[in-house]
């Protein structure tokens, strides 16, 4: 037990501390991950000295955002990029976004070139299997747009990201939101991008908790609906869809839409308040350890949860790998835990939570966002977030963080002892 004490802030503004314990032991696999695939949806880390102002093009600190990468590759997760944990539609802008995609997508050919994360992934594995990017509509701005020219937008993205290697996510667009006026329309637009793509595509059904300009998406407010249309675009065609990312927050939607999916197409959760019981699969904490389950009773995942707490996301599937779902239950509650608090309300603003425990352990250099959003969430707000993240092993070098929150509460004018880190 470490000596370390964090001092933290509650919301009627007094102090409090916590015993700091050392560092959960959750080590890197040695071997690729085989009970379920995962992607982590990661951010972008902007430079210090840049603008990043609210309308500014993003300045990004190239360096420090692809490490961050490659830590999650390390730990034999894939990366999510280009998707609304990167900021887009809320400060990545189109230019920055395409030149992440293909950096990212080079990062990962270089990375399958290094025999130590080379291990960690199945043999014979490609870019596409280390990143995915999100394609959307959002280089033609907030202009209207006809289902036609929604089209061509998507197709745009989707042959430039197909040219980086990286496997595509179409995204929810914004433009279809407001363009599309019936289930049929979207089946439509649906139907023409996939005929258009070289390779299958995952499809993520953004809810309105993460974009309140999305609601009916897919022709409907009413999520059954919706799982409709979404599930006759796939039964179109399903060789042509690697999986849907599902993020309405609802559990049991997502159960219900998991259940009807083709053979072959993968549900990949989205869900950050309920992705223990989805990824670790129905009743399992109770089966025989090393029971298999049937593709329809649990779910991969693709979640920005995951980029706060990739040791511990890599540590459950190993559990799971060797039989224990119990264990990694254990290690998935508790990281949900952290995550609920991170995505409450407003949610869109998870990811000034996800920079914060970036910068708390120790993968960028500064607690800093494009278009200023490190601004978006309270300091009480924060201080919940690093006490959870210490008491649910989700500090990785408790140290610094502790070194680094203090700091930045005595710049906020509380006098801490000085005895503290």
């Amino acid at each position: 037990m470490s000596d370390l004490q964090l001092t933290l802030l509650d919301e009627d503004g007094a102090l409090r501390t916590l015993a700091l314990a050392e560092a959960a032991a959750f080590a890197p696999p040695t071997a690729p991950l085989r009970s379920r695939v995962v992607f982590a949806a990661v951010h972008v880390i902007p430079q210090v000295h840049g603008d990043n102002t609210p309308g500014a093009p993003a300045d990004i600190d190239w360096e420090a955002t692809l490490a961050f990468r490659r830590t999650m590759w390390s730990r034999g997760l894939g990366v999510a990029d280009a998707m609304d944990t990167a900021q887009r539609n809320m400060g990545l802008d189109p230019a920055a976004t395409r030149e992440l995609i293909a950096r990212t997508a080079e990062a990962a050919r270089a990375a399958l070139a290094d025999p130590e994360i080379a291990a960690v992934f199945p043999a014979g594995a490609s870019v596409r299997d280390l990143v995915v990017a999100g394609v959307s509509t959002d280089q033609r701005g907030e202009h209207e747009l006809s289902l036609d020219q929604i089209v061509e937008a998507y197709v745009e993205q989707l042959r430039a990201t197909e040219a980086t290697g990286a496997g595509a996510v179409l995204m929810a667009s914004r433009h279809l939101a407001r363009a599309a006026t019936t289930p049929a329309q979207y089946e439509d637009v649906y139907r023409r991008v996939l005929d258009a793509a070289t390779e299958p595509v995952v499809l993520h059904w953004l809810g309105t908790a993460f974009d309140p300009q999305l609601e009916g998406y897919f022709g409907s407010a009413d999520p059954a609906a919706g799982a409709d249309t979404l599930l006759r675009i796939i039964e179109a065609d399903p060789s042509r869809i690697r999986g849907v990312k599902m993020s309405l927050l609802d559990d049991a939607a997502e159960i219900a839409v998991r259940e009807r999916l083709p053979e072959g197409v993968r549900m990949l959760t989205g869900d950050d308040f309920h992705f223990s019981h989805l990824i670790v699969g129905d009743g399992t904490a109770t089966t025989e350890p090393g029971a298999a389950l049937a593709p329809g009773e649990y779910s991969d995942a693709l979640l920005g949860a995951f980029a706060a707490t990739a040791p511990a996301a890599s540590a459950a599937v190993q559990a799971l790998d060797a039989g224990d779902a119990a264990e990694a239950r254990r290690i998935l509650d508790a990281s949900e835990e952290l995550g609920r608090h991170v995505f409450s309300a407003p949610t869109f603003h998870y990811k000034t939570g996800v920079a914060f425990l970036a910068w708390l352990n120790g993968h960028q250099k500064a607690f800093t966002m494009v278009a200023g959003m490190h601004s978006a969430r309270s300091l009480p707000h924060l201080s919940r977030t690093i006490e959870l993240a210490a008491t649910t092993g989700n500090l990785e070098q408790p140290a610094l963080a502790a070194e680094r929150w203090h700091a930045m509460l005595r710049l906020a004018g509380y006098a801490i002892d000085e005895g503290a880190a």
